[in-house]
């Protein structure tokens, strides 16, 4: 029989699928129930969860308009584009208007350009 240092070794060294086989053989054969909790072991055990990233910077993408010329206007407004380069803007949507811009910027975009009756996404930047 193995010492209790090498079972340790042993239990500590289970896979997932093996502590879940371990506790349905403890619980119908012997009827051992782990302590709550404690199932949840060996998740903890493999390492440190990282929180999630929070997006802090956004893209605005003009997807379609309805009113060519306000729109145009509006992102000339916006992006300090020349007639030309705003109307070839417009005409290529779907176009990101705006890059790697803080939340409350990309919404003030987002409203403006939607008041020509465009329609318009904020996505995460990337």
């Amino acid at each position: 029989m193995p010492s209790v240092a090498e079972l340790g070794e042993q239990l500590a060294g289970l896979t997932i699928a093996q502590a879940v086989e371990l506790k349905n053989l403890l619980k119908d054969k012997y009827g051992i129930e782990p302590a709550a909790g404690a199932a949840a072991a060996p998740v903890a055990a493999a390492g440190p969860v990282a929180p999630p990233v929070e997006v802090t910077e956004f893209d605005v993408v003009l997807e379609s308009f309805t009113d060519k010329v306000k729109t145009i206007k509006v992102v000339r407004e916006l992006t300090g584009q020349g007639l030309g380069e705003a109307k070839a803007t417009v005409e290529g949507a779907p176009k990101t208007i705006k890059q790697n811009v803080d939340k409350k910027t990309a919404e003030d975009v987002k409203k403006k350009i939607e008041e020509t009756g465009a329609k318009v996404t904020i996505k995460p930047a990337g």
